[in-house]
Order: C-alpha cells, then sequence, then structure tokens
C-alpha cells in the first residue's frame, strides 16, 4: 500500500529534483495509471487541436487597416467631429438675415378698471375691462452696408476652420496609431528576444550544474547562472507587459474593446534611403493646421467688417396687423406698414470694444500662424534627421547582432570547454540581448521618423 501511494504522488513535473529524469509510468497494478495518462494524452491533443484552429482563424490587420479603423471609430475624432457641424449651423443662423423675420404674440388682459376719459364731467369708457389681443409683424432688412453678408461669410470660414482641424487632428491620431502599431511590433521583437535570453540562460544553468556536479566549477558559477536566470525571466515579464499595455492603447487609438487581439501584419522594410526627405517637396502651407488658421484669420476679417458695420444705420422694412377686441371702437384690427432707418447712437462704447476685439483677434491669430509655420518646419526638419539617423543605426546594429551572437558562441564553447568563464558567457549573453534591443528599436524608429515626415507634409 505505501508503494503504491508513492507512485502514486512522485509526478515527474512535481519531482523536488529537477536534474534526475522520470518519466511517467503508464502502467500500474490496477491500471489507473495507465488510464489516468491516456486520459491527459487525449486533453492535450484537443486543446492543441483547437488553439491550432484558433490561430489558423486569427484576424489579421495591417496598418491602413489600423488606420480605417481609427478614422471611423477613434473616441477622440468622434467628438472633434461635433465641431464642423456646430460650425455648420452657425451658416444657418447667419443667413438668417438675409431673410424676413416673422413674429406673433398674442394675449388675454384683464383690468382693474378699463381706460376711460372724461368730457364735461361724464366718464366715458375706451376699451372693455377684459379684452383679447394678437400681434403678427414681418420685418426685412433691406441694407446694412454688408453687415449680414460679413456675418455670413464669416461662419463659412469657422466651418471651413472647424473641418481643417478635424483634418489636422486626424492626422495626430494616425500618427499616433502608427506609433502605437510599431510600438507592438518592436516590443514583441524584445519579447522574443528576451524569451531567447531565457532559454540561453537556462541552456547556461543547465551546464553550469553539470559541471559543478562533475566537480569542474565552483558554486559561485551555478548561484552567478541561477541569479543571471531569474533576471531574465524578470525583463521577459516586462517585455510582456510592455506588449499588453502597448496593445490596449491600440485597440483604444483602433476604437476596439480592450479585449480585441489580432496579429499584426509587419510592413515590408523600405529603403531607407529614399524615406527621408530632402526639404524639396516640403511647403508648411500645405498642413490642415496651417490652412485652418488662415481660414481663422479670414473670419477674424469679416469679424473686423462685421463690427465696423455697427456704426453705420440700416435701412428695413416691416409689415404687420395689431388686434384688439374693443367694443367701443370701429376698427379693431389696424394693418400698417413701415420704411424706416435704425441707428444706434450711443451703447456704452460695446460697438468701439468690439471692433478692437476684433482687429486683437486678427492680430493674434496671424502670430499664431508665423509660430505655427516655424514650428511644422522644427517637426520636419527633427523628423528628417531622426530618419537619418535611424537608418545609420539600422545599418551598424545589423552588424553588432551578427557579431554579438558569435561572441556569444565563442564564449559558450570556451565554458563547456573549461577556458573561459561563467562570467564571460553571462555578458555576451547580455550584451547580446541590448544590441537586438537597439536593432529592433532603429528599424520601428525609422519607420515612425518616416510617417513624421509624412505628416509634416501634410500626406500622412
Amino acid at each position: 500500500m505505501r508503494e503504491r501511494i508513492t507512485r502514486l504522488t512522485r509526478h515527474p513535473f512535481l519531482d523536488s529534483n529537477p536534474l534526475r529524469p522520470r518519466k511517467p509510468s503508464f502502467r500500474a497494478p490496477d491500471g489507473q495509471t495507465g488510464r489516468y495518462s491516456m486520459a491527459r494524452i487525449i486533453l492535450a491533443t484537443i486543446w492543441a487541436t483547437l488553439l491550432l484552429t484558433g490561430a489558423a482563424y486569427a484576424e489579421r490587420l495591417t496598418l491602413r487597416d489600423c488606420l480605417n479603423r481609427a478614422a471611423a471609430a477613434n473616441p477622440e475624432l468622434k467628438v472633434t467631429a461635433f465641431d464642423t457641424k456646430i460650425a455648420s449651423e452657425g451658416i444657418g443662423i447667419a443667413r438668417s438675415g438675409f431673410l424676413p423675420r416673422l413674429d406673433f404674440h398674442g394675449g388675454y388682459t384683464v383690468q382693474q378698471d378699463p381706460q376711460a376719459f372724461l368730457i364735461q364731467g361724464m366718464t366715458m369708457r375706451t376699451q372693455q375691462k377684459e379684452y383679447p389681443f394678437f400681434s403678427a409683424t414681418a420685418e426685412q432688412t433691406l441694407y446694412d452696408f454688408g453687415r449680414t453678408s460679413a456675418r455670413h461669410s464669416r461662419a463659412q470660414a469657422v466651418r471651413d476652420a472647424a473641418a481643417l482641424t478635424y483634418t489636422a487632428r486626424e492626422q495626430d491620431v494616425f500618427l499616433q496609431v502608427i506609433q502605437a502599431y510599431y510600438g507592438i511590433l518592436e516590443y514583441e521583437k524584445l519579447l522574443q528576444a528576451a524569451e531567447d535570453e531565457v532559454a540561453q540562460m537556462t541552456d547556461h544553468l543547465r551546464v553550469a550544474k553539470n559541471l559543478f556536479q562533475q566537480g569542474v566549477v565552483t558554486r559561485n558559477d551555478l548561484l552567478q547562472a541561477e541569479v543571471q536566470l531569474a533576471a531574465s525571466r524578470q525583463h521577459r515579464l516586462m517585455e510582456a507587459n510592455r506588449v499588453a499595455n502597448g496593445r490596449l492603447y491600440l485597440n483604444y487609438l483602433i476604437g476596439q474593446p480592450p479585449s480585441f487581439r489580432a496579429d499584426l501584419e509587419e510592413p515590408a522594410a523600405r529603403d531607407a534611403s529614399g524615406d527621408e526627405g530632402n526639404g524639396t517637396g516640403f511647403d508648411p502651407d500645405a498642413r490642415a493646421e496651417v490652412k485652418a488658421l488662415r481660414q481663422g484669420i479670414r473670419a477674424d476679417e469679416l469679424a473686423i467688417k462685421e463690427s465696423r458695420s455697427l456704426f453705420l444705420p440700416e435701412l428695413f422694412a416691416r409689415i404687420g396687423a395689431d388686434y384688439v377686441e374693443n367694443d367701443r371702437v370701429q376698427e379693431q384690427t389696424i394693418l400698417h406698414a413701415t420704411v424706416g432707418l435704425r441707428v444706434n447712437l450711443f451703447d456704452g462704447f460695446a460697438t468701439t470694444s468690439r471692433y478692437r476685439q476684433a482687429v486683437q483677434s486678427r492680430a493674434r491669430s496671424e502670430e499664431k500662424l508665423s509660430a505655427l509655420k516655424e514650428q511644422v518646419r522644427l517637426e520636419y526638419d527633427t523628423a528628417v534627421n531622426d530618419a537619418r539617423i535611424a537608418a545609420e543605426r539600422i545599418a551598424t546594429a545589423e552588424k553588432a547582432v551578427r557579431q554579438g551572437e558569435e561572441n556569444l558562441r565563442i564564449n559558450k564553447n570556451r565554458y563547456q570547454e573549461h577556458v573561459g568563464t561563467a562570467t564571460d558567457v553571462i555578458d555576451a549573453q547580455t550584451l547580446l540581448t541590448r544590441t537586438k534591443t537597439e536593432y529592433y528599436r532603429a528599424i520601428f524608429d525609422h519607420q515612425v521618423a518616416v510617417a513624421r515626415i509624412r505628416k509634416a507634409k501634410g500626406e500622412l
């Protein structure tokens, strides 16, 4: 009975000694262990089939797919889209000045005493004590020295500026998507490098244990390998966390739920020499932000024109009908038509301040335009410089990776032949991981820099 319990509880994967090989038993006196192991094999086969089937139908996304999804479902773009819609309604408000204004009001009045007058000591009422009334008028501005047309044109300029601002914001979101997309690809490469390092350190620990059991190396080599393996596993966990966080951020940008997962397709490598830009095709005026600000300046100029017209009179026409129920008079409904001139003589200098405010707003927009063009130029020059340096980093790091792999191979062989030290192997592996990290970062930094160049040119 004791022997049976010992055999059932000593599972090979739970053995305290990882160096001692254990083989699961497929036979037992009562046949239970064989049936248990066979069930595990069947379950493992089913799970493997399901995983392979799911992988075969996993969704794949290209960079263009992500950009299209961001354009359709990005939360920030959805909010920004309302600015254009709101500005479009301002055109309808301004257009109303070209159309007549229709007003109607009415009610029922109850007085304590009706109005009356005295004639030779006699009181004569002129209206009823209680009466209904209404008034309907239509008024049309005939001429206002361009005030309404300036207001309408200004609303159109504001709408155009809002549309261009949306385009500029869309370009910003697209660049964020590109950075997140390449960031995930970079993190996945770094995660693979970290997993390779864990595999290498695991193999080094195996070699160190064998040499230690043979009495060739000291326990210090064994402890050093175990510590380095733990550090490598920590590094792998950090890189896996960066991949997970990067996917969460990309899902947010493209309007997908946090649990959404898809395989990202790595774009084909570009010719670095043709994507760095040379400044010949760069025009700051092509940027949507610059165009939007120019429309803003145009709106400010129209606001100046509108505020200046407030100093001038307004010619209008009005027709209407007034009804008051009154049995004391013959005509209870009065029809009327008016052509008049309306001008403000004094409003506490509000019109003057409004005009000065419009002038200062235009001056501010002109300064913002000048600063924005310099900022766009700086953005382009910086992106070009980063792309050029990244291309040089790629060439340098690619050669360093090959050298690092050869350096690790040599040091591993030297250690197994009792010529080198464990420190040499660990240093060689650390150096290789750092070199791969720099190589992958250089590749994706170059891709992002090229995207920044296109954004700076307004072509993203």
